[in-house]
């Protein structure tokens, strides 16, 4: 997992818009360390340079070499963001491939464990339709997945009668792990390790605007008082607006694999307060995803929390989209329900 530090998140980070060019990795950021300053905040902003040169022509000889039969078929460079670069092969596929060494392992990841996951999914997500090896102009391993439909939910907004899809899709993925499972020390782990982070960027965040307010400290005091989860299972890891795909207002597609894990199923349920526009659709998924404590609930408020604080403070520093989504998921967790 790309620019992870040991006891802080990382949020997926692409430059790109389209969000149907399958595990784009549409946004992604370090979250900060606790001692960061404003400078550091900055920097996360800034996609890293690409580290091999990748054109129509180079993919094109890929596939000519492993994948002939796809190999005429219309062929277009799409995006180019923080870990991949993007071509959408004919009207239904899509290649990937990472831009730099440290986007490999996380390519590799979803290759293992998407495949086995999504025949369990009630929402298309792009589980490799075939996999590249390492050619003459090309050194590292690469994807070819689903074109998804749809735009991103920051783009393309959820409607509110999508509470009951959105919560099918999570009830369906938050079932127990294999054994040999990857481990993801960032996400799914107890709130405590994002305590001090959350608390000055929180402060930060007060001299500029009124959203990080006395009532989403109070929820952020009660996440971390709640008691640890009870039950491990596997979860997305990076569910945000920018890795859920909407048309029409409908959920048409979750990306951005690489964080996947077992682990607190709350880290995911924080998506209802961002992609959930009113407190009504916000209670329907609470009831329909079925019993679980409060403490889960509280938990997922602190995840909510956590990434919206971060994506407002990186976004006020040279990205509106992320301020956008920070601002709208802090409005709605000060809406309830809390």
């Amino acid at each position: 997992m790309r620019g992870e530090k040991a006891v802080e998140s990382c949020l997926a980070c692409e430059t790109d818009s389209v969000g149907a060019m399958g595990s784009s990795r549409a946004l992604r950021l370090d979250d900060p360390a606790p001692s960061c300053n404003q400078p550091i905040v900055s920097q996360l902003t800034t996609t890293p340079a690409a580290e091999v040169v990748v054109d129509t022509e180079t993919v094109r000889g890929l596939l000519r070499a492993q994948h002939p039969d796809l190999s005429d078929l219309p062929l277009q460079e799409t995006a180019s963001g923080w870990d991949n670069f993007i071509f959408r092969l004919g009207e239904g596929m899509s290649v990937r491939l990472p831009r730099r060494l440290a986007s490999v392992a996380m390519l590799e990841h979803e290759q293992r464990w998407l495949p086995a996951i999504a025949p369990q999914l009630p929402v298309p997500v792009p589980a490799p339709l075939r996999m590249g090896k390492p050619g003459d102009q090309y050194p590292w391993p690469w994807s070819i997945v689903p074109w998804l439909s749809g735009k991103t939910a920051d783009l393309a907004p959820l409607a509110a009668n999508q509470a009951k899809p959105l919560v099918r899709f999570l009830r369906a993925l938050h079932v127990a792990a294999p054994a040999d499972a990857p481990k993801n020390p960032v996400r799914g782990v107890p709130l405590q390790q994002r305590a001090i982070a959350v608390q000055e960027r929180m402060q930060r965040l007060a001299q500029k605007t009124s959203l990080a307010n006395s009532t989403v400290l109070k929820i952020w005091e009660s996440a971390l008082e709640a008691p640890p989860a009870e039950l491990s299972t596997w979860f997305h890891g990076d569910l945000h607006p920018q890795n859920v795909l909407v048309e029409d207002g409908e959920l048409t597609g979750v990306i951005d694999w690489a964080d996947i894990a077992p682990g607190d199923s709350a880290t995911d349920l924080a998506s209802i307060w961002m992609l959930l526009p009113t407190v009504a659709a916000r209670e329907s998924a609470m009831a329909e995803y079925g019993r679980v404590s409060t403490g889960t609930w509280a938990r997922a408020l602190g995840w909510a929390i956590n990434l919206g604080t971060l994506l407002l403070e990186t976004g006020l520093v040279d990205n509106p989209r992320h301020a956008a989504i920070g601002e709208i998921t802090l409005k709605r967790i000060s809406e309830g329900p809390h």
